[in-house]
């Protein structure tokens, strides 16, 4: 099933636009503001996006702007303004097509219908697998095996650099000590709490302004440690 993202300030236009996306067995992420899209497509597979052009907080224009940066999925810009000039600079921007309000209903579901069938065609049903991960001033560069924090770079060893790799891949999830463990050492976690607490305490002495206090790598008392997933 596509998963299309409808991002509007106005609630009723959101509402009533996922009941026709419905009808055509779509499922509809909803969103208000740009920077509530922005954390939906970083957290959820979006195969489309209807994004309003005037929004409180981040404007569909700045939006835009901002997935097209790492994402190729189509984008209708859905706007009550009709002049041409920002038909074309929503195109300009990386927008794949231009709905002016009150549109048609019928329009809009056979205007989502062919941008999703041709970027079936082209192949881009599934993004490309990056390999910088990021989660606030915490980024971690596979292709260059690099960690910075705030832009500074942070010197670790090969098994920190994993540890950290694995988690940040994973930002939000709890892992216990023995996943952690089997994970990257790849065998039978037995007696494994000391090695991999070391492993952590380091990771957190680089990587934490404070280590006492983790902005970062947290530890779920009972459970495990994960990476926190910040904006």
């Amino acid at each position: 099933m596509y998963e299309i993202l409808v991002c509007d300030d106005d609630k009723d236009i959101v509402d009533a636009i996922e009941i026709y996306l419905m009808q055509d067995g779509y499922h509809v992420l909803k969103a208000y503001d740009g920077l509530e899209a922005l954390a939906i497509l970083k957290s959820r597979q979006v195969h489309l996006l209807i994004i309003d052009i005037m929004m409180p907080k981040l404007d569909g224009i700045r939006a835009t702007l901002k997935i097209r940066e790492t994402l190729s999925i189509p984008i209708i810009i859905l706007s009550a303004k009709s002049e041409d000039n920002d038909k074309i600079l929503g195109l300009n921007i990386g927008a794949d097509d231009y709905i002016t309000k009150p549109f048609n209903p019928l329009e809009l579901t056979a205007r989502v219908k062919s941008q999703l069938r041709r970027y079936t065609m082209l192949g881009s049903m599934v993004e490309p697998k990056t390999q910088v991960y990021q989660t606030g001033g915490l980024m971690v560069d596979d292709d260059k095996k690099e960690v910075t924090v705030d832009g500074e770079p942070v010197k670790m060893t090969p098994l920190e650099y994993n540890i950290l790799l694995f988690l940040v891949q994973n930002a939000g999830k709890v892992f216990s000590i023995n996943q952690i463990y089997e994970q990257i050492w790849n065998e039978e976690a037995v007696a494994a709490d000391n090695t991999v607490a070391v492993h952590i305490r380091h990771i957190r002495e680089k990587i934490e302004i404070n280590a006492k206090e983790p902005r970062y790598l947290k530890v779920v008392w009972g459970i495990g440690y994960k990476i926190e997933k910040l904006m």
